[in-house]
């Protein structure tokens, strides 16, 4: 039982190779907000939340060295904006009113969304949008409405969620690892 999930987790990883393209295109989108002083806000729901959560904090602590903390923020860990924006406005906007408040042109907001139809996400994106703030999704095979609204987008080849999920802890390494090779006097 466990082979088979295992197998099909390699399976998973190894197509990303075909998407490495767009993986280091979405890395040096990051590196570039990060270097002209830009913020990264980061989103999602359920376990995307989560991703978004560790991905915030590997860009703000550290991930493998030490480095000069970087601006990122989870917009999913306010437990006040998130339950005053779900009551007032409902869950549809959860993301947008935090998009809207805090994105300026140089930022970068990520969506997370393993289906890449998550409504919240979708809204948010095309506040960033309007804003005129880059964008970057993360979603799993059939992401298309997300892909059609963000700057770079990379879907993993799969419709598991949980390999999904997976895949993208990994490129969120990759792209931690990506701003941990840059020297110190490169940041902003």
């Amino acid at each position: 039982m466990f082979n088979a999930v295992l197998n099909e987790h390699i399976q998973v990883v190894t197509a990303l190779q075909k998407l490495e393209s767009k993986i280091n295109a979405a890395a040096e989108l990051i590196i570039e907000t990060m270097k002209r002083g830009g913020k990264i806000l980061l989103m999602g729901n359920g376990g995307s939340a989560a991703d978004a959560q560790h991905i915030a904090a590997e860009l703000v602590v550290r991930y493998e060295k030490n480095r000069v903390a970087l601006p990122a923020i989870a917009l999913t860990t306010d437990s006040s904006i998130l339950t005053a924006t779900g009551n007032d406005f409902g869950f549809d906007q959860l993301f947008s009113r935090q998009v809207e408040a805090l994105a300026r042109k140089g930022d970068l907001v990520i969506g997370i969304s393993t289906s890449g139809e998550s409504v919240n996400i979708i809204r948010a994106l095309k506040v960033a949008e309007e804003i005129g703030v880059d964008t970057i999704g993360l979603t799993g095979a059939s992401g298309s409405s997300v892909a059609e609204i963000v700057t770079q987008n990379i879907a993993v080849p799969s419709s598991v969620t949980a390999r999904i999920q997976e895949a993208h802890i990994l490129i969120g390494h990759y792209w931690c690892q990506q701003v941990d090779t840059l020297p110190r006097e490169q940041w902003a």
